[in-house]
């Protein structure tokens, strides 16, 4: 008898925890990457600290900022840091390379851009800042 008067217990304190956890308000999450969408839309160019590479890059959601060496669509990528003003972004473009990039915003038209990787069996590494120039 007592173990029916358990096996009761033990069901109803299922029911308990499981209407406990549908009564407990869902916490809203910020979307992924969500830094990258607070930047202003338009053309941008990334200008290399050394110098040596000046780059034009249309930005219609931010994430054209991530893959600077590899622009072909389809590139697999891990999310390594994703906060409000810094993202870090790893990714593998299947037969041509991967790349690891920071974006570190400054505000919604200038950040601070750091991506090294390999593109085409060679290595690259690039250090910089990109500014929203205009219009694309």
């Amino acid at each position: 008898m007592e173990v029916k008067h358990l096996g009761k217990f033990v069901g109803l304190s299922s029911v308990v925890a499981a209407a406990t956890v549908a009564l407990t308000p869902a916490v809203a999450q910020a979307p992924e990457l969500a830094m990258l969408d607070t930047l202003t839309r338009g053309a941008w160019e990334f200008q290399s600290r050394d110098g040596d590479e000046t780059l034009r890059i249309c930005v219609r959601t931010g994430r054209e900022l991530i893959q600077l060496r590899h622009r072909q669509p389809n590139c697999e990528q891990f999310i390594v840091q994703d906060e409000a003003t810094e993202v870090t972004v790893q990714y593998t473009c299947r037969g041509n390379g991967y790349g690891r990039t920071s974006i570190r915003k400054e505000g919604s038209e200038l950040v601070q851009i750091r991506s090294q990787g390999t593109q085409g069996g060679s290595p690259f590494s690039l250090v910089g800042e990109a500014r929203r120039t205009g219009s694309c």
